[in-house]
């Protein structure tokens, strides 16, 4: 049965090189001059061309990012680079931005989330979408990959953390593992994410995607081979630390009062949406905020949490010992 299935979604794909998208690509931007160019070319370069760009403008820019995606269309042609909601002046957000793309997304694409300053491989989508194809159609599916760090004229300058093969509902609780610029989704996941909305705002579209996936038994796909140059530069909206220190240092200087307010808001928002999440991680949830009292009574209810659920964990040693900290 698995097997038909997969047949069925790799002809289905193949069969849309001749007339058709297979995958959406979906871009939120914001004065994104100089790099937007360099990211609107990688696109042309895919492997599988078969994509239609689904973008908008998040804030109303003021240099010359609009007349750039106006000739890309022209370019493209209109059909295939799609503006969403022309600028009115209102600022989303990052999530609700890339939400509202994907609420006009046709339901039976695929969707990658693009940055605006990045630079793509060449076989991103098509790697992607390989791996999206081994998943039977009716279960969610998400893939992220590696990215290999560059400074703002993509000199390379590292790699980001290494994924693990495998993952699940409550390491997604711990911490986000899948980078936004190289998820991917299956239709299966894409639908999930609109029953999910609206989308929350105190959470990044694609720690959003990875609780949501992970929580309603999807797939968690990783790859450990880069598919990106992930420039980073004084404008990153989200930026990367390619060292474990430097992070430990930085969330050890957050403190533990930043992390626990997103963990409760996480709690909560996937609890007021259990009927699309499976049993054992509405139980976990259940669980997890019955421990979250303030005080030392609190503490201990979470100490004992820790050894009762033993998935609740970071997936490296060190990355685990800050977590428990």
């Amino acid at each position: 049965m698995q097997e038909t299935s997969q047949h069925t979604l790799i002809n289905r794909q193949t069969t849309s090189l001749d007339g058709g998208s297979s995958v959406a690509i979906l871009l939120s931007l914001y004065n994104a001059v100089p790099y937007l160019q360099q990211q609107l070319n990688s696109l042309l370069q895919q492997t599988r061309p078969d994509w239609t760009l689904y973008w908008r403008d998040d804030d109303g820019s003021t240099d010359t990012s609009l007349s750039i995606m106006h000739q890309f269309a022209q370019q493209v042609g209109k059909e295939r680079c799609v503006e969403v909601m022309p600028r009115n002046g209102e600022h989303l957000g990052v999530t609700a931005s890339y939400a509202t793309l994907l609420a006009h997304t046709p339901p039976t694409l695929s969707v990658a989330f693009c940055d605006q300053d990045d630079v793509w491989f060449p076989d991103k989508l098509e790697r992607g979408l390989r791996a999206l194809a081994t998943v039977l159609e009716h279960i969610p599916a998400l893939y992220c990959t590696r990215q290999t760090l560059t400074d703002k004229n993509l000199r390379p300058t590292g790699l980001s953390p290494e994924l693990p093969d495998t993952t699940g509902f409550l390491p997604a609780m711990t911490q986000n593992i899948a980078t936004g610029c190289t998820l991917m989704l299956s239709p299966a996941a894409c639908a999930l994410l609109r029953k999910a909305m609206p989308a929350p705002t105190f959470l990044l579209h694609d720690w959003w995607a990875y609780l949501m996936v992970s929580g309603a038994g999807g797939r968690i796909l990783t790859d450990n081979q880069p598919s990106l140059f992930y420039r980073q530069h004084e404008k990153n909206a989200v930026g990367a630390r390619s060292q474990f220190l430097h992070r430990a240092l930085a969330a050890l200087k957050r403190g533990p009062t930043a992390f626990m307010n997103i963990f409760r808001a996480n709690t909560l928002y996937l609890l007021n949406r259990q009927s699309l999440l499976t049993p054992d991680a509405v139980s976990a949830l259940r669980l997890l905020r019955k421990a979250q009292k303030p005080g030392w009574g609190g503490a201990l209810s979470r100490v004992s949490l820790m050894h009762r659920l033993k998935q609740l964990r970071r997936h490296k040693k060190l990355e685990q010992l800050v977590f428990r900290v």
